[in-house]
């Protein structure tokens, strides 16, 4: 669902409102986001997505400052929103991406900053605390809430190397990529898009330290991983 913005969203920016992008597959969860959202003078819904591809579109239509992303979306069992936020990273690298999600697990935070978010937040965050980490994306910071901060600092200090460690998802990749398979034919296999499928294979070859999908294969192997 696209959205263009209104003459009001235009007069909100030019008065220097941030700009925002809701993507959610659930239709009253995004109504809701935008309803409190937009009781903030500075703050502007640009458009709002269901799934990969309109988020795709409607980002490139609204140019937003800010994009609210849940990781799992319409199209599929993965966590598809890592792999959009990996994308809209590389297409717009001045883009502030905030995972806004129920689900709080190790591997998912880490994945998420590594795919180009810069702020993670539980959906049962407190309104004011949303906002706060909204308005601080916005200007070029990171944000986190207390939860996911934590898992970010044992990460980043070395205290858990848990993303080091291949997923269940990515060894199921990497065997794949054992066999010959292409990011297509492996999306075909575990019914994922191909770019999900790029988005695992790139996180391969960097947990494993390797530059290459043969070299990924090989040093799997000597680890015993496959």
């Amino acid at each position: 669902m696209v959205a263009t913005p209104c003459a009001a969203s235009h007069a909100a920016r030019a008065q220097g409102a941030v700009g925002l992008v809701l993507v959610d597959d659930h239709a009253i969860l995004r109504q809701g986001l935008r309803s409190v959202l937009e009781r903030e003078d500075d703050l502007v819904v640009l458009g709002e997505a269901s799934s990969e591809p309109e988020a795709e579109a409607v980002v490139a239509a609204t140019h937003p400052d800010v994009v609210l992303l849940d990781l799992k979306l319409s199209t599929g069992s993965d966590f598809e929103g890592l792999s959009l936020c990996a994308k809209l990273s590389d297409l717009h690298p001045r883009l502030g991406l905030l995972i806004l999600t129920t689900f709080l697990d190790e591997d998912l935070v880490v994945r998420a900053v590594h795919a180009g978010a810069r702020g993670y937040v539980v959906k049962d965050v407190d309104t004011t605390e949303l906002v706060r980490a909204i308005r601080i994306i916005a200007t070029g910071g990171s944000a986190f809430d207390p939860r996911s901060a934590s898992v970010v600092v044992r990460s980043l200090s070395g205290r858990s190397d848990s993303h080091q460690q291949l997923t269940g998802r990515e060894i199921e990749v990497l065997r794949l990529l054992a066999a010959g398979l292409s990011n297509n034919k492996i999306g075909e296999k575990l019914y994922i898009s191909s770019t999900t499928a790029k988005f695992h294979v790139g996180n391969i070859m960097r947990k494993l330290g390797v530059s290459g999908r043969a070299e990924a294969v090989y040093t799997a192997s000597k680890r015993g991983l496959i």
